[in-house]
């Protein structure tokens, strides 16, 4: 079993910037992909970025590429989603999701993840 943990939500004006981190228990962290979801109210989740665990390459919704950083540390268990120039439409609970994918094509899709953690708010004001 694989329990994960966010932290590092919060308020913050547009433009501004808020890294979230997601501490993963177990010790196979480092052979599972990681991703980050969001869900703002009424919406659908959804994929806002992915990290794999073979080589480290990164996937990311056309939403946030260039604004937001995914990358993770093996030794510490955790996963980072470093977030600049952010948006109000960034505004969401932000999920961090953990599961033994292989092929590419599927880190996308919340499907794809076995793990998920309670999400940590982010609210971005105008």
């Amino acid at each position: 079993q694989v329990q994960l943990v966010e932290s590092g939500g919060g308020l913050v004006q547009a433009g501004g910037s808020l890294r979230l981190s997601c501490a993963a228990s177990g010790r196979t962290f480092s052979r599972l992909a990681m991703g980050w979801f969001r869900q703002a109210p009424g919406k659908e989740r959804e994929f806002v970025a992915a990290i794999s665990w073979s080589d480290g390459r990164t996937y990311y919704a056309d939403s946030v590429k260039g604004r937001f950083t995914i990358s993770r540390d093996n030794a510490k268990n955790t996963l980072y989603l470093q977030m600049n120039s952010l948006k109000p439409e960034d505004t969401a609970v932000y999920y961090c999701a953990a599961g033994r994918i292989s092929y590419s094509g599927s880190y996308y899709y919340t499907g794809a993840y076995d793990y998920w953690g309670q999400g940590t708010q982010v609210t971005v004001s105008s």
